[in-house]
């Protein structure tokens, strides 16, 4: 039997990431809120299901400063796997600020007094739909010979609306291409593929290994660089 072939995400350059947030500065009718869910998959490998479900005290302590380590529970990760991610990216820390400004300003799930929190409702989904929601999820069963079937949530919505903002810079990319992207770029900047693996949260790391996509320039240069 023929082994199946499995599409993978497009993973971008980093001219095509500097490309798409511009594009979707430009002509994103909610930039502040896009950039920030783009940059959470492209700089920390979120996904999407994770990014809709994160609330405003995952990221901030009460006194408005950004955590430097982020805790994903596990109630809210593929395969109840909990992890860390750590938002460092300074592309990320500002548009992470200018969405909470933008919140504020709109009104969108603040809290009574506004003296904790950057104003915002501690409790509420760190990204919220254009009238101020969270995003809904749906719950999806997968069938695998290893594990049997499983259940996971899923944020169908914004799956879709975050590939809709790949395609509009031009791009064959889909809402699970931050993530690929991310894994590639740490491996390529030197880590190794057992610490991608932990930043991933994936279980073991033949999955972690589907993640990564290797060029033919990269492997010429492993060889090379053997001895």
């Amino acid at each position: 039997m023929r082994p199946q072939h499995i599409k993978r995400a497009e993973v971008l350059a980093p001219s095509q990431i500097r490309h798409l947030l511009r594009v979707t500065d430009a002509t994103s009718r909610y930039p502040e809120r896009d950039a920030v869910v783009l940059l959470l998959g492209l700089a920390c490998g979120m996904r999407i299901t994770e990014i809709a479900q994160v609330t405003v005290a995952d990221f901030y302590f009460a006194s408005g400063e950004l955590r430097r380590e982020v805790s994903l529970r596990a109630a809210i990760t593929k395969g109840c796997r909990p992890r860390c991610i750590y938002p460092s990216s300074i592309k990320l820390i500002e548009a992470l600020r200018r969405y909470v400004i933008y919140r504020r300003e709109c009104d969108l799930g603040t809290a009574l007094g506004r003296t904790h929190y950057h104003g915002l409702n501690p409790h509420l989904p760190l990204v919220l739909s254009r009238k101020g929601y969270p995003y809904s999820l749906s719950l999806k069963r997968r069938s695998d010979s290893e594990v049997g079937r499983t259940d996971y949530w899923a944020a169908d919505s914004l799956q879709a609306y975050v590939t809709g903002l790949y395609r509009a810079a031009g791009t064959n990319g889909t809402s699970h291409s931050g993530r690929r992207t991310f894994a590639t770029r740490l491996l390529r900047n030197g880590a190794t593929i057992e610490q991608v693996q932990l930043l991933l949260g994936h279980q073991d790391i033949d999955q972690t290994s589907r993640y990564i996509d290797v060029s033919l320039a990269d492997a010429s240069r492993a060889f090379s660089e053997v001895v």
